[in-house]
């Protein structure tokens, strides 16, 4: 049996590591750059002198790239000495062999704002990374391109549009990595492996080739699993550093044994230490209380350990880019915040964890002598009247991306539908029977229409998959399908969106209209005039609503209050804020980020799907209600 003094790791080597960047005279010739382990210390050597890092989760695609250099400057001030980020696929091949590394993907960017700001880097580039984002931040057309793809293991098409990705990251990151210089010391192969049942090691292997090729002995190839030894089993590559992650209810000790299975020697590490935790729609906003996180986290570091907070800034799922939990018989998606009970909020804000959290690490590790960061001042822009302008389903809706027919249903990626809305539609047969009933398979929720005419919703999520038809019977029948998110943990995220097995009192239906809806730019609704509609439950399909509001200063982050309306998507200025459900909660307010508002008039448009508030306003409120 293990003990804690057998794990302790000297400290006292660690108390003068800092992570800056200096520049040495150039006659120095026993400087030299790198990150590696003291297998016979137990300890990480960063430029060859012992180090650990107290390290923060912080994913640049979940905040405007004008807040990266804050939040990092604030994660800075508590004593983290690194940031750890994921690369998502998604974002960066959103088609294949279509790159994007600008804007707010601009990953070398903020790499550099990270060394600016005096933090090494821990790199996760996947290929898939969880992160609670839609399909673990594989791209869709994965499944597209290669219907039957066995999604992280060996077969071929999945290992060379992976290997492309990573070479196109790798090379942006080279010049970064610690032995050049930069601030990456550590690169994540894969990511938390042995929780896939594959277990698929020749996958790994290839995997690890790649990042040899690339990395070298430049930066330290690292693996990621849960804390127990069927896990790391699996998780475990060969020639990668292996690390394990674990939340406040573990046994630290406990906990750092099982590491020690796969990683007898070198320093102890908990790469995901969770000061806080994720939530579903349904939920409620789940909390780590603040004592539990120091308590663990004090535990940790006496015995000399590195520790990354996931998430230390959680930040928002922006879009469409949340995921979802679950499989075969649960469904569960994921809120549009991603806050986590962060240690700063989902606005940027610190809280009293974040200053208990900076007052264990001073124990251990000096602080640096910063400003502490204060509460931003938010917005309270108050109500706007918002206004029917346009219907989803009109037959000249600007919003039709694909239309065409099959025997049977398209999945959403056969149409290439990433993320939105699909409405299948076909006649019904006559006669059938009375009463009739409707049941079909359905990812993830459809509202069902007969005669265009609202009759009830089909969910995964609440597992409603049958609904029978009234008299008098329609002919036309139609279901618009919403993505909520694919699946991004376990086995099950091999999964296509749409509907099938569709069946009226057990007669299969067949020959389908489709017609994909997406929403990449709304700018087509600025101009129209406005519509006539009913307020209350829209019996006749979604509705695009508009409002204006004028801020007079420099704008603040504000929150959106949904508060009354029905369950849709909110756009700010062209941004799409995200998926808003106030009737399940515990989510109501949507955050604004001052970047995506301007001084003068702006613009709020929604796409609501069910129902419409009886006063047609939202709140723009300085205060956020996660539930």
């Amino acid at each position: 049996m293990w003990s804690l003094t057998t794990l302790l790791v000297t400290t006292l080597a660690f108390g003068s590591a800092i992570s800056k960047t200096v520049n040495l005279p150039s006659n120095d010739t026993e400087w030299r750059y790198g990150f590696e382990v003291d297998y016979e210390n137990n300890q990480f050597l960063l430029d060859g002198k012992p180090f650990r890092y107290v390290s923060g989760s912080f994913h640049y695609f979940r905040a405007p790239r004008q807040y990266w250099r804050d939040r990092l400057r604030k994660m800075r001030a508590a004593g983290l000495n690194a940031v750890s980020t994921y690369v998502e696929w998604s974002l960066h091949e959103p088609e294949p062999g279509q790159f994007n590394w600008a804007g707010d993907a601009d990953l070398v960017n903020f790499l550099n704002i990270a060394q600016e700001e005096d933090l090494l880097v821990l790199l996760r580039p996947g290929p898939y990374i969880c992160a609670e984002r839609d399909l673990g931040g594989l791209p869709y057309w994965l499944l597209r391109e290669v219907p039957n793809i066995k999604l992280r293991t060996k077969d071929a098409d999945f290992v060379r549009y992976a290997t492309l990705y990573l070479n196109q990251v790798l090379d942006k990151v080279e010049p970064l990595l610690r032995g050049n210089g930069g601030p990456v010391i550590m690169v994540q192969i894969e990511n938390e492996y042995g929780s896939y049942n594959a277990c698929d090691t020749e996958y790994t292997d290839m995997l690890k080739e790649v990042f040899v090729r690339k990395i070298g002995n430049k930066a330290l190839l690292y693996t990621t699993d849960g804390n127990s030894a069927s896990l790391l089993r699996c998780g475990f590559v060969p020639g990668a550093y292996a690390t394990v992650d674990f939340g406040t209810a573990s046994n630290v000790t406990n906990s750092f044994q099982i590491m020690r299975l796969y990683q007898p020697r070198g320093p102890l590490v908990n790469s995901e230490f969770y000061p806080g935790w994720l939530t579903h729609w349904g939920d409620i906003f789940q909390r780590v209380k603040t004592k539990a996180v120091t308590k663990t986290l004090r535990e940790m570091l006496a015995v000399g350990a590195s520790v990354n907070f996931y998430m230390f800034y959680g930040g928002t799922n922006f879009g469409f880019t949340s995921g979802a939990n679950g499989g075969v018989n649960v469904y569960s998606p994921q809120l549009t915040s991603y806050d986590y009970d962060a240690p700063l909020t989902e606005a940027g804000d610190p809280t009293d964890k974040y200053f208990a959290i900076r007052d264990v690490i001073g124990l251990y590790l000096p602080l640096p002598n910063m400003s502490l960061p204060t509460v931003s001042p938010k917005g309270n822009y108050g109500p706007v009247l918002l206004e029917p302008v346009q219907k989803l389903l009109d037959s000249q809706s600007p919003f039709a991306v694909i239309r065409t027919t099959g025997h049977l249903p398209k999945t959403f990626e056969a149409l290439s539908v990433n993320q939105g809305f699909v409405l299948y539609e076909t006649e019904l047969p006559s006669p059938f029977s009375d009463p009739a009933i409707l049941r079909a398979t359905t990812k993830d929720r459809a509202l069902v229409y007969v005669d265009d005419r609202l009759c009830g919703t089909l969910s995964r999520m609440d597992k409603i998959f049958t609904l029978p038809l009234e008299n008098p019977y329609g002919r036309h029948l139609g279901l618009l399908v919403e993505n909520q998110g694919r699946l991004n943990f376990g086995n099950d995220i091999h999964e296509f969106k749409g509907i099938s097995n569709v069946t009226l009192s057990g007669t299969k239906l067949t020959t389908w209209n489709m017609t994909g809806y997406t929403f990449s730019d709304v700018s087509s609704l600025r101009n129209m005039t406005t519509i006539h509609i009913e307020s209350g439950t829209l019996y006749n399909g979604p509705v695009f609503l508009r409002g204006r509001f004028t801020i007079s200063e420099q704008p603040l982050d504000t929150f959106l209050d949904t508060n009354g309306w029905g369950k849709g998507v909110a756009f700010v200025n062209g941004h799409n804020l995200g998926r808003y459900w106030p009737l399940a909660g515990p989510q109501i307010t949507l955050y604004v980020p001052a970047p995506y508002l301007r001084t003068g008039e702006n613009e709020l448009i929604i796409l609501e799907l069910e129902y419409v508030s009886q006063t047609r306003k939202m709140k723009f409120q300085a205060v956020p209600n996660l539930g």
